[in-house]
């Protein structure tokens, strides 16, 4: 499971209205080959309602979106649970297939690195700072250790860090 997400310089994934408009789009930072090496995405409600106002999340992609209000959708790709989200994660990952991406957010992003199924961290640190927002760690338990493998840093100041466990 791959954690791929933007980060402001000041750790937050998300500004203070939960808007991502300071996110830089305009070269495509590595997604299409990103894209290539998965077959499914797993997302929290709030992460699918904010992609409903582009259309079908992920069409190429089974999304799997945790939710407690959700109940159907119009998308065959789009899979609902209200499953425990470590416990449903664990049993994805046994399946064949290529990487799971972890779209977020915040909600599920902590109990499954709390429980150790995020396997890369694909940070793309964006050259500012918000000041305030959703933040993208919380207090963990214990230590998470992950190893620096690669890191691109873009003529627009992004910095894409990529780490294994």
């Amino acid at each position: 499971m791959i954690l791929n997400l933007a980060v402001s310089l000041d750790g937050f994934i998300a500004g203070p209205h939960g808007e991502y408009d300071w996110c830089l789009a305009d070269a495509d930072y590595g997604m299409t080959n990103f894209l290539n090496s998965i077959d499914a995405v797993v997302m929290g409600g709030k992460s699918y309602r904010l992609l409903l106002q582009y259309g079908a999340p992920y069409p190429e992609y089974t999304n799997y979106v945790f939710t407690r209000t959700e109940k159907s959708t119009p998308y065959a790709n789009v899979v609902f649970t209200g499953e425990d989200i470590p416990e449903f994660v664990e049993a994805l990952k046994e399946k064949e297939g290529k990487n799971i991406w972890l779209f977020g957010g915040a909600e599920i992003i902590h109990p499954l690195l709390e429980n150790d199924l995020v396997d890369e961290l694909m940070l793309s640190v964006h050259p500012l700072l918000l000041g305030e927002g959703l933040p993208l760690f919380r207090k963990l338990n214990e230590r998470k250790t992950f190893k620096l493998m690669d890191s691109i840093t873009y003529p627009s100041g992004l910095v894409q860090l990529y780490y294994k466990k």
